[in-house]
C-alpha cells in the first residue's frame, strides 16, 4: 500500500510563515528517571497558574491546536489530488530540537501508529512536516503558522510534575485532529492534566482512536 509522504518540500512554500520558536527552547533539559518515564510531581500547592494552564490549554490554544490540523490536512488533500489512488497519509516529523525527548517521541509515534490505520507518524532527518523543542515555558502547547508546518514545545518543568510520555502523546494527538476533553478519565489521552499528575496512561482509547481515523478516512480525503 502507497502512503503519502507530507514531505520536505511543502517548506519550500511555507517557510515564510514558519513560528520563532521560544527564546528558551535551547535551555538544558531536566533530568529524567533511568526508564524514561517517571515523572517527578510537586505538591499541589507549588504548582503555579502558568503550570496548568500550559497542559490544561485554552480557547486560544484549542484554535491553534485545529489550525494546525487543518493546514496539514489541507495539504494532503492537495498531495492526494495529484495522487488519488492513496489511502494512508504520511505525516512527517523532526526531533532535532527535542533531543533530551527522542525516547519518549519514539514511543508516542510507536503508540499512534499502532493505535490508527489511516495516517502513520514518520520521522524525517532534520526536517518534516512538524518538529518537536523543548526548553523552560508556561507549559506544553502545539503551535503553527497556519500553513501546515508547526511544532511541538515540551516544558521541561511540566514534564517532570506530569508523565512525560503522556505530555507527548497528548500533544501529538492534537497534529492528528483531536481536541482537549479534561473532563474525562485517564484512560482517555486527550483528558489531559484533567486526572492529576498521578495518570500514567499514555495511549488513546478506542473512542479516539476511531476520531483519528475517521478525520484520515481514505487517506486525506475529508471525513463525511
Amino acid at each position: 500500500m502507497k502512503r503519502s509522504v507530507l514531505s520536505a518540500t511543502l517548506g519550500l512554500a511555507l517557510a515564510a510563515g514558519l513560528v520563532a520558536l521560544p527564546a528558551t527552547a535551547a535551555t538544558a533539559a531536566p533530568t529524567h528517571a533511568a526508564d524514561g518515564h517517571a515523572a517527578n510531581a510537586r505538591s499541589a500547592s507549588a504548582r503555579s497558574a502558568s503550570d496548568r494552564s500550559g497542559y490544561a490549554g485554552s480557547a486560544d490554544r484549542a484554535a491553534n491546536d485545529q489550525a494546525f490540523f487543518r493546514a496539514v490536512m489541507a495539504s494532503a488533500r492537495a498531495r492526494q489530488a495529484a495522487e488519488p489512488w492513496l489511502q494512508t497519509v504520511t505525516v512527517t516529523y523532526d526531533t532535532t530540537q527535542a533531543p533530551s525527548y527522542t525516547a519518549d517521541i519514539a514511543n508516542a509515534v510507536q503508540i499512534w501508529n499502532s493505535s490508527v490505520h489511516n495516517v502513520q507518524l514518520q520521522e524525517a532527518g532534520g526536517t518534516g512536516d512538524f518538529s518537536y523543542t523543548e526548553g523552560d515555558g508556561s507549559g506544553s502547547y502545539a503551535s503553527t503558522d497556519g500553513h501546515g508546518h508547526g511544532y511541538i514545545f515540551l516544558d521541561h518543568q511540566q514534564t517532570q510534575e506530569y508523565y512525560s510520555l503522556r505530555i507527548v502523546a497528548h500533544e501529538t494527538g492534537h497534529v492528528l485532529g483531536l481536541p482537549d476533553d479534561y473532563s474525562g478519565p485517564c484512560s482517555e489521552l486527550m483528558s489531559g492534566h484533567g486526572p492529576g499528575t498521578s495518570c500514567m496512561n499514555a495511549h488513546p482509547d478506542a473512542n479516539e482512536s476511531a476520531q483519528v481515523d475517521s478525520l484520515w478516512a481514505n487517506g486525506a480525503a475529508p471525513a463525511n
